[in-house]
């Protein structure tokens, strides 16, 4: 831009009541802390776990989400952890039962080990209900778990 550009910019901005923050004095931001906020990291957050088929065995990728978001809520009050199960359509009711009990309590001993308080669990498992749809077709990506947690800023 050239200087008569930058002048007709500012002009223009002033009258439709724009400050320019980074140029010169213009604008009500003098420093940067002005325009940026850090993100409240205490509050609630969601993520799912995947597993291979009829695993319940925690990847790399899980464990590295698992670390991640226990070092994003560290030093937050941790109030509440849901933590449930799910498993496909593929094998009996009964073997998904308890194969999405065994991923459940994979992610939650993982969070645990991360430093949770293990009070605040709570595990579900749905095995492979809803894994289908009405007419019979296989909901994909339903080997998981999926993890809600309830966290304050510490009191």
């Amino acid at each position: 831009m050239s200087s008569v550009s930058i002048s007709r910019f500012a002009a223009l901005a002033a009258v439709a009541g724009v400050g320019l923050a980074s140029c010169s004095g213009y604008g009500p931001f003098r420093d940067r802390s002005d325009l940026v906020v850090e993100p409240a990291t205490c509050t609630a957050k969601r993520f799912d776990i995947y597993f291979a088929e009829g695993q319940a065995r925690l990847t790399d990728p899980a464990m590295q989400a698992i670390r991640m978001t226990a070092d994003q809520l560290r030093g937050c009050d941790i109030r509440k952890v849901q933590v449930i199960g799910l498993a496909s359509s593929t094998g009996s009711s009964a073997a998904n039962q308890t194969l999405s009990e065994r991923r459940a309590i994979a992610v939650t001993e993982a969070l645990e080990a991360e430093g949770w308080p293990l009070p605040v669990f709570e595990i579900a498992v749905a095995g492979d209900t809803g894994a289908t749809s009405g007419d019979g077709t296989a909901v994909p990506l339903r080997r998981r778990t999926e993890v809600l947690i309830e966290a304050a800023p510490p009191r």
